[in-house]
């Protein structure tokens, strides 16, 4: 990662680098607050810009509370499966998107060439099940960061996992 690693830029990515899912920068500014971190929101929103330009987060849109975050794993670039009830998401294999946007940048001509895909379902722990009731995680499995259910979808509160 290029860009100077300042002391706000430092506890943004070791906060950031806690939550096992995608926050907002609201969220993320809620965390560092809570654990004493003098920091504005402003930056916050600064880092995580830097961050994105420098290729160390990914980011996917949220159509109710805009761009999410999640520190980008060493082995680089990841797509992204999520619930569109609870939030969580899961990487996957995508391989064949990899090289159909090299393909077109080779057909093409063009340089540079980025790419946005998005994919989303239900995840099986938000599957109604005819008892009524949700399912639990796999034993063992240390639990992410994920939307808590809200009466109101537009009203979804954050946990997230240290």
């Amino acid at each position: 990662m290029g860009g100077r690693m300042t002391r706000q830029r430092e506890a943004v990515t070791r906060v950031l680098a806690g939550c096992q899912d995608f926050v907002s920068a609201q969220e993320l500014y809620a965390l560092l607050v809570a654990g004493d971190h003098a920091i504005g929101l402003t930056t916050v929103y600064r880092a995580l810009r830097e961050l994105e330009a420098d290729g160390g987060v990914d980011v996917v849109r949220d159509e109710t509370i805009g761009r999410l975050y999640r520190l980008r794993p060493a082995d680089g670039h990841r797509h992204y499966l999520m619930c569109r009830d609870c939030g969580r998401s899961r990487p996957v294999d995508s391989e064949a998107v990899e090289e159909w946007a090299g393909r077109i940048a080779a057909e093409t001509g063009f340089a540079a060439v980025e790419h946005t895909v998005e994919l989303t379902g239900v995840c099986a722990d938000c599957l109604p099940r005819t008892d009524g009731r949700r399912p639990s995680g796999e034993e063992g499995e240390e639990p992410p960061c994920h939307w808590d259910r809200a009466s109101d979808p537009r009203d979804r509160t954050r946990s997230c996992a240290s």
